[in-house]
């Protein structure tokens, strides 16, 4: 495609996108007083309809490696984060599921406000070791509810080809409980790069990996297992020539 009718697509995409998540959002406020998995229903069926989006408008398609590693039950989902667009994605492939963000992304405009409602796991990264613990108190009991966490390790969007280090919060939490941790890798950002108007059109590939069972072990072996599963197939998916475009 042109940059011409990248830029067409992209604006395209950027108003649904803006739209929906204003009328999303306002559904959300409504349905607060009802359960969570109405909520949550509710809020999600905005991450369906971009990822629906992306495909038809932007042509950005996905394949998927590994969707029989799913556990039926709850699980900790650790995922490579360098992209928007996981974060709509798994969404629609895992059950109801809580994030673990940062807290100043509650206090985002819109946005903010539909992670409030979903009741996502916000943490103050200034807080050190009391945040560590909120964590796993939060997260174990949204476990015990069946319902699944959604980590991204690096902590933030990381562009491809570029290493950050993986923190910790995950693996102690997987290692204090009797739940899976589910890696996931994909190459998303070389397709929707962080900061990035244009979508580029191709094919994501996501790998789930086999569940790992975590419990009682140190969270520095979990983490260290995690992130070189996590890296070593994301070298094996990626394209460096689509690298920072």
């Amino acid at each position: 495609m042109s940059k011409f009718e990248l830029y067409v697509r992209a604006s395209v995409f950027w108003f649904f996108h803006v739209v929906s998540l204003v009328i999303v959002v306002a559904a959300l406020m409504m349905t607060f007083p009802l359960p969570f998995r109405i909520r949550y229903a509710t809020g999600s069926s905005w991450a369906k309809f971009n990822v629906f989006l992306l495909r038809h408008v932007c042509k950005l398609d996905y394949r998927i490696e590994g969707l029989e590693n799913i556990p039926k039950g709850a699980a900790i989902a650790l995922c490579k984060h360098q992209s928007t667009w996981e974060t709509l994605f798994l969404q629609k492939i895992l059950p109801p599921q809580h994030w673990v963000v940062k807290r100043e992304l509650l206090f985002v405009p819109v946005f903010g406000w539909g992670l409030a409602l979903l009741e996502s796991i916000a943490i103050d990264r200034s807080a050190g070791r009391k945040a560590m613990e909120q964590l796993v108190e939060r997260g174990k009991k949204k476990l015990d509810q069946n319902r699944w966490i959604v980590i991204f390790p690096e902590g933030t969007r990381v562009d491809p080809g570029v290493k950050s280090r993986y923190k910790l919060g995950g693996a102690v939490l997987a290692s204090q409980v009797d739940y899976p941790v589910l890696p996931i890798a994909h190459n998303a950002g070389e397709f929707w790069p962080k900061h990035s108007y244009i979508k580029y059109p191709g094919t994501i590939t996501v790998r789930i990996g086999k569940p790992m069972s975590c419990k009682g072990r140190k969270p520095e072996e979990v983490m260290r297992e995690v992130e070189t599963w996590i890296e070593t197939q994301g070298a094996e998916i990626s394209d460096p020539t689509r690298w920072r475009r």
